[in-house]
């Protein structure tokens, strides 16, 4: 009886955010006799909680990539500015930034439309990885359907909550659960984007924003009575601000990680490798983690292309990201000193680097 061979594809690349996308976009312009498969587990109604803000590092990496983003990307409003507030101190700065406002979905199917024709592109959730002697295993399920793909190296490039990093590597010591709330925009007297500080809910941050008809409050709470302090934090925050806003049309949750330390940093061993949130690449003072994310993926695809083994693929990757990990640590520095109350307090009452509005007549 005749055997079937198995289909094995030289990359299966867990995940298509920033991080997958670029890093299938970028490897295929330097190997374009590689096969790739893309699992994308990414739908409309399966967002993660995400402020959808394109800081200026990332804006940076698409101008040098010769790309603009397309209108239908873009949400209104365009924002100048963060209003910081300290709620348990009762102090209000503002800060000017320089993000683009998007959606954030549509920025992720924007990049994967970015990638060539000859990468498959599978829509279904990885739940699970083994490596098999020369090659890794996964089952991956689209709607009641279990499928298997066999792929030779694998990519983690699947957020927080990694399916590759749990199976291969030691997990982020410190990670949250992030809780984002949508609510209709009837006119609330919300801040346009903040960045919110409650030590009585949480020892992190929390954020509003205004996107498009919603106003969304979202934040990252300790595992433990996560939604209790959500909910806790969302009421003093309508105490505070004298203003409701009202019945949320959509709740999202999901894991979201806090480095705090180089050892929180896996770039990947072998034949496997992290991208993104999955090697621990975000800030942990403002979970801003889609400059990271691509960036990595670009480092990763340039690793590809110059090295000729694994091991030496993984030593060049590690190289790369140095810098990303150095900036990434500041941020952790960064945290602890606007996460500890004491040193907020001394930093918002001083006023430094912050703005002041004209007032209102």
């Amino acid at each position: 009886m005749e055997q079937k061979k198995l289909e094995v594809y030289d990359i299966a690349i867990v995940g298509a955010g920033p991080a997958g996308s670029v890093f299938a976009k970028e490897l295929m312009q330097s190997s374009r006799d590689m096969h790739i498969i893309v699992i994308d587990g990414q739908s409309p109604d399966s967002a993660k909680p995400c402020g959808g803000l394109l800081a200026p590092d990332a804006q940076k990496l698409l101008a040098r990539f010769d790309l603009v983003l397309p209108k239908s990307v873009l949400e209104d409003p365009q924002i100048f500015a963060v209003e910081t507030i300290d709620i348990d101190q009762k102090l209000v700065r503002y800060y000017q930034r320089h993000y683009l406002n998007m959606d954030r979905y549509s920025f992720d199917q924007w990049l994967l439309s970015l990638i060539p024709s000859s990468v498959q592109i599978f829509k279904g959730r990885c739940r699970e990885i083994r490596k098999e002697k020369d090659h890794y295993c996964l089952n991956v399920k689209c709607g009641d359907v279990e499928n298997t793909i066999f792929a030779k190296a694998v990519v983690g490039a699947d957020g927080g909550g990694s399916v590759v990093r749990r199976s291969f590597f030691a997990p982020m010591k410190v990670q949250y659960i992030a809780i984002q709330q949508w609510f209709e925009n009837k006119g609330q007297k919300m801040p346009y984007y903040s960045c919110i500080f409650d030590s009585k809910t949480s020892d992190s941050c929390s954020w509003t924003i205004h996107k498009g008809n919603y106003v969304i409050f979202g934040g990252a709470f300790q595992k433990q009575g996560c939604r209790k302090a959500f909910n806790q934090q969302k009421s003093r925050l309508e105490a505070f601000l004298k203003n409701e806003f009202g019945e949320a049309v959509k709740t999202e949750a999901c894991l979201v990680s806090s480095p705090r330390s180089v050892k929180d940093f896996c770039t990947g061993k072998g034949s496997a490798f992290l991208l993104g949130e999955a090697a621990g690449f975000i800030s942990a003072s403002s979970f801003e983690g889609l400059s990271s994310a691509m960036y990595s993926g670009k480092m990763l695809a340039d690793a590809f292309a110059e090295g000729k083994s694994y091991p030496e693929i993984q030593r060049i990757y590690r190289k790369n990201t140095q810098s990303l990990r150095r900036k990434l640590r500041m941020k952790s520095i960064k945290r602890t000193l606007l996460c500890t109350p004491f040193t907020r307090k001394l930093i918002m009452k001083t006023g430094i680097q912050s703005i002041h509005p004209y007032a209102k007549h």
